[in-house]
Parts: structure tokens; sequence; C-alpha cells
């Protein structure tokens, strides 16, 4: 059996509460230990509490021992909408929407969803792995231990499947990468004007095939006016529940759409982005277990100013999660921490509010919450070490990378100046 002993973290976040999702007041509840250590065997949490109190326990062990040096330690974060797999980055977009150019502009000149599309049906699946790879060792850096990670960009079976199957590999090597089958992500070139025929597509041989296979464990659908309707949208998840996957929805980014409303119908395990809800959406999220998670990067990264409301989501005791978008046209970022550090100055989430968020609401978003999330007995021992004194310091330094080790399952997967290997006996 292996055991390691954390100890001597200034504030130890531990997240502990509930079973649930994290809702209204207790959003800012973070469990603070002042001094505290996390005691791991063989992977997984079996006791937290004050250095000197596990010192004691630890000590009949032999446990290896890791000093946190006064640092900031926390549950590592829990990035839970990713589009992860998409071959290259989206250059010409940057520059063209940087110089003024529109969504239609630029899918005129050849950029946009369906440019990615072009790259993951013409990159072999070791190439598409490798750039996941790099980008997960980014997200490593920054402190993210588990992520989801959405199809979308190859739209036919051949493409969906090979991404689906990347990401089967991907997962536990080192991060729980969860994945998500967004098959309803805009309508191919080859259906081109035929959005009921490409959904009658999906649900009739893509669907049943990868759940089937058991290559994804959710669904999601864009519901946006130029990608998928209501009825659409409640067509294809429908036929994703019959085969026993949970849904998900891209939900009122641009227009106010129904989207959220239909998710919350259909039990969606989050409704994400919101940009554009209205109260009553609000409210009906408040009363619902859907998620409702929020993506500030992509309202930074594309010159917006319209930030999902999250102080009225809070305050409607919907439950929040924060997480990147990563993806090549909207959200190039693999830092969880500046999500935080948006959602604290643009959406006046406190500091407090946007870690609960970025990690066990996030991990209740991907299915996850009884695992991962929180530093609790019997969970995973997944938690990240940062060169702080105070948790409000990681929003605080926007644009900083604070992270010292990265830990999953108890293992130390990433280090910067911090010593480890010593014994208590």
């Amino acid at each position: 059996m292996s055991r390691r002993l954390f100890r001597g973290a200034r504030q130890l976040l531990t997240l502990r509460g509930s079973s649930g999702p994290r809702r209204g007041a207790a959003l800012g509840e973070l469990a603070v230990i002042e001094d505290g250590a996390v005691l791991v065997e063989d992977g997984v949490v079996t006791n937290v509490g004050p250095t000197r109190r596990l010192e004691n326990l630890a000590e009949t062990h032999g446990a290896e021992v890791v000093e946190l040096d006064g640092c900031v330690a926390m549950p590592g974060f829990v990035d839970s909408h990713t589009h992860l797999v998409f071959g290259q980055p989206r250059l010409m977009d940057y520059e063209m929407r940087i110089a003024g150019a529109d969504y239609h502009q630029i899918a005129e000149a050849d950029g946009g969803i369906l440019s990615s599309l072009r790259h993951v049906r013409g990159m072999a699946r070791k190439s598409l792995e490798t750039q996941a790879r790099k980008s997960i060792t980014r997200m490593i850096q920054n402190g993210t231990t588990t992520l989801e990670a959405k199809t979308g960009y190859g739209l036919d079976e051949a493409s969906e499947i090979k991404v689906l199957r990347v990401i089967e590999h991907l997962d536990r090597q080192p991060l729980d990468v969860v994945a998500t089958f967004l098959g309803a992500h805009v309508i191919p070139h080859e259906f081109a004007g035929r959005g009921d025929d490409y959904i009658d597509y999906l649900c009739e041989q893509l669907i049943p095939k990868i759940a089937l296979n058991k290559l994804a464990r959710f669904a999601d659908v864009y519901c946006e006016p130029g990608a998928f309707t209501v009825a659409q949208s409640a067509r294809y998840l429908k036929a994703a529940i019959a085969h026993g996957m949970t849904p998900k929805i891209h939900a009122d980014q641009f227009v106010h759409s129904g989207g959220t409303r239909l998710g919350v119908e259909l039990g969606a395990a989050s409704a994400d982005h919101l940009e554009q809800i209205s109260n009553e959406d609000i409210r009906f999220l408040g009363v619902s277990s859907t998620v409702a998670t929020l993506l500030p990067g992509s309202v930074f990264h594309l010159g917006l100013n319209h930030y999902a409301p999250a102080r009225r989501l809070i305050d409607g005791g919907a439950a929040v999660a924060l997480a990147t978008d990563f993806n090549p046209g909207t959200s190039p970022t693999c830092s969880m921490p500046m999500i935080l550090s948006l959602a604290c100055t643009q959406m006046r989430m406190s500091p407090a509010e946007a870690i609960t968020a970025a990690t066990i609401n996030g991990a209740h978003a991907i299915g996850m919450g009884s695992r991962v999330g929180s530093l609790e007995y019997g969970k995973q021992a997944d938690l990240i070490v940062l060169d702080a004194g105070d948790y409000r310091e990681i929003p605080y330094y926007f644009g900083v990378n604070l992270v010292k080790m990265t830990v999953k399952r108890g293992e130390i997967i990433y280090s910067r100046g911090l010593i480890h290997g010593t014994k208590t006996n």
C-alpha cells in the first residue's frame, strides 16, 4: 500500500459539504483548514485535518511526506466543458475577428467550425491524440485534474468515432477525461439545408452505434439559430436518452432560444453558456437538478461584453459551475485560474464561489461529484498546490499561473519547486 502525507498547507480548501452541487450561500463555503494536511492511501483520501493531528496518524505507517511550505492547497479543477480534440488552431478566424469580421464572413472565408471539421476529418487518429495530449499537459500545469471532452468537429460516423476513440485512449492517462458526443454541433456541408435529415442520421445511425460501444456518457447539442432549433435539439436528446446517454445542451449563448428550458425539461446534466437566459429560465434552473455551466472565456475571446448573469443565477438557487470551453475558435485557453478571474471581475462572483463552481459543481456537471471535486474521505486524491498564502490570490493575479504542484490519485504529475520524498518514521 502506498501512503503519502501532504502537510503544511497554510490554507487547505477541502470543500467538504453536502453530497449534491452547492447552491446559494453554500457556494461560498470552502471548509478551510488552517495549517492543513491530507493523508492519502493508494490514491484515495483517508483523512483530512490539521497537520499536527495527521502527522501522528501517518507516523505509524511510514508515509512519504510532501511538504506544502505554507502554500494554498485545494481540490484540482474540474473543467466540465471542453472541445479537447480539434486538430489545428483557427488563427485566421482570430485575425479576421480582430479586424471586425462577423461569423458569416469568417465562414465564407472557409473558417469557423467547418474548418475544424476539415482538419479533424483529414488528420490521423495519432496526430489528433498528439494535439490533445499537448493541451492536457497545459491543463495539468494550470491545475486541472478532471475534464470533459466533446466531439463535434467530425460530424460523420468515421470522424466522430475516431475522436471518441482518442478520448477513450486519453482517459486516465493521467487525467479523468469524460466523453460527450456533440454530433449536433452544426450541420455539415453534405447536409447543407437539410437539418432535419441530419438529425435523422444522428438519431438513427450514430447515437445507437456510439451507445452500443459505450463511447460517450453524455450527448450534447448546440441549440442556437444557425445550428439547431429547439425541436431538432429535443429529437436528438430524446434519442440519446432512449439509448442510455445523459443529455447536455449548449443553450442561449447569442440569443434567447429556449434551450435552457428544454435542458431542464429533459433532465440535462448541465445547460452551458446561458448569456441570454431569461428570468423565467433562472427560476426553472433554480428548482432543477441541471447545473448552469458558465463559460466566460468565450465571451472574453470574442470581444463581447454580455456575460452570463451569474449573480442572478446564484440568487435564484441555481447550481453554478465554471469551465474553460477550451476550443480553437472562441475560447483557446487551458487556464481555469483565468476563468476564475473573469468570473470574479466580469460576473461578480466571489473568489470562494468561483472556486466551488470550478471544482465540486463542475464535478457534478459531469456526473463525477461522488469521486472528485472535494477533499473528503473516500474520494480520489486529486489536489493542487498554489504559490499563494490566501485562496483569493488565485483570481486576483489574473493571467498568472500560481500552480506549483498537481496531484492525481495521490501521484504527483506536475511539480515546480516543492520538496517531497521524505518519510515520517
